[in-house]
């Protein structure tokens, strides 16, 4: 059975899919078409059902929950670990709201958590996820939010903190942040979509039991991303929620789309949400 498989070019979801899409397990009778993007391009394969499996922002899944179902493997979930909004100067949490603000993506966790942390901010600009450090720089920008691999880097170019937007929102749900996951189309036989998260899961715990065996394929798609950078990236972003959500993943994620169905209007969720 063929089935469209898309994900982004950062090491954690490299990690995880390695083993899967470079013939390291057996995947029973399933050959995956494997597409790479940015996430908020994986956003839009979703809201336009182009994929049968993709990576998603959790944020986006209320839009598109009539045909996806969201896996209990492979996503990007936990403590510590949310979008962090830069400058180049001081800036003051009530000066927020009047910033040109880059962001990687309406449709991402990232927008979703600036807005719910700054109801009041509306000047915002999307960019590629990897550029936004440089527009700040380049004072195109006064300030971006930075996500995945940038959050290790920034303070080497001279970026200061204005908000750790996950901390934020740490402190106000007491829950871990769940910034993306894997979106299953609904419509497949639930057999498929159960064996899909085995598959996931089985290729993250292969991944784990040698992890340098999925380095050439992390540095293949991070594109130069300094060795030391993509360790760092792994430790902070692969844990237990990527093998399995369980029931304090679920209430997170839940929380999550309250916000985000809140905020986008779409606040009922076709059911059952989520598949393992």
């Amino acid at each position: 059975m063929k089935l469209s498989l898309a994900f982004s070019p950062s090491p954690n979801d490299t990690f995880i899919f390695d083993a899967l899409v470079n013939h390291k397990l057996h995947k029973k009778s399933y050959e995956f078409l494997v597409s790479i993007a940015d996430i908020e391009q994986l956003n839009w394969f979703a809201l336009e059902g182009e994929m049968d499996i993709v990576k998603i922002s959790y944020a986006v899944y209320p839009l598109i929950s009539e045909q996806y179902q969201l896996l209990t493997s492979g996503s990007e979930l936990g403590y510590g670990n949310g979008p962090l909004l830069v400058s180049k100067k001081k800036i003051y949490p009530d000066e927020v709201s009047f910033l040109k603000i880059a962001i990687p993506g309406k449709n991402t966790t990232a927008n979703l958590l600036l807005h719910s942390a700054f109801p009041e901010v509306t000047n915002t600009y999307e960019y590629l996820f990897s550029d936004i450090m440089s527009v700040v720089l380049d004072n195109e920008t006064d300030a971006g939010i930075l996500i995945n691999e940038a959050q290790f880097t920034y303070e080497q170019k001279g970026l200061q903190v204005v908000a750790d937007l996950g901390a934020q929102w740490e402190k106000k749900t007491s829950l871990p942040v769940p910034l993306g996951g894997i979106a299953i189309r609904r419509s497949l036989p639930e057999a498929v979509k159960l064996d899909i998260v085995q598959l996931i899961r089985r290729s993250l715990e292969a991944a784990n039991q040698f992890p340098e065996g999925a380095l050439p394929y992390m540095k293949k798609q991070a594109k130069g991303l300094h060795e030391s950078v993509i360790w760092k990236h792994l430790n902070q972003f692969i844990n237990d929620f990527s093998l399995d959500l369980g029931d304090q993943g679920k209430i997170a994620i839940n929380e999550l789309l309250r916000v985000s169905g809140k905020l986008n209007q779409k606040t009922e969720l076709k059911q059952p949400v989520f598949v393992g």
